[in-house]
């Protein structure tokens, strides 16, 4: 991806203020601190049970095929979802514009959605170590815990600039902007 193709979602005479892309490779939230704990334990019940099961002569097969897509949801949750969200992070790009937010996700799992600024919700911002963070519209991270972007956040339906870095300043950049835009109307 490079900017020509978030170019392409412009408006005509909009202006870019800001583009990047989300922090690559293994990522923990801090969800993760109760996720990584649950999953653990869910996965290696799954897998205490498939085993057990397998390793029982005379069991039917119907409890044989049982537990495989409980050990296959703990393989995800243990690892599989960090994989996912990288890989869905890696394809995925921002634009904060003097109009909008752009995210777009191209790959495996395609997404585009354009936020007009004077029509944002809240905006939240978590900023970890470092100044990298993520910027969250609408919803407040204890209210994603229902959702399942908590498990894959690349895969969240919520808009957000996931992982950014300088997370402050682009959080202070989208404000101003927002506020000129609202004047504007």
């Amino acid at each position: 991806m490079s900017n020509s193709d978030i170019h392409s979602y412009f408006l005509p005479g909009e202006k870019l203020l800001w583009s990047r892309r989300p922090a690559q490779g293994f990522r923990l939230t801090t969800w993760d601190f109760a996720l990584v704990p649950f999953s653990l334990f869910w996965g290696g019940f799954a897998l205490f049970w498939e085993t057990s099961v397998l390793t029982t002569p005379g069991t039917p097969v119907f409890m044989r095929l049982w537990g495989i897509p409980f050990v296959l949801i703990g393989f995800y949750l243990i690892a599989g979802r960090f994989v996912v969200d990288a890989a869905v992070r890696a394809r995925t790009e921002y634009a904060l514009t003097d109009r909008r937010i752009i995210i777009r996700r191209s790959g495996l799992l395609p997404n585009f959605s354009a936020t007009q600024l004077d029509l944002l919700p809240s905006i939240n911002l978590e900023e970890g170590s470092f100044g990298r963070g993520t910027i969250t519209f609408g919803m407040s991270s204890f209210q994603r815990y229902k959702t399942a972007g908590v498990w894959t956040p690349s895969l969240s339906r919520d808009p957000q600039l996931l992982g950014i870095d300088s997370v402050r300043q682009v959080y202070n950049l989208l404000e101003k902007a927002r506020l000129d835009c609202m004047k504007s109307r």
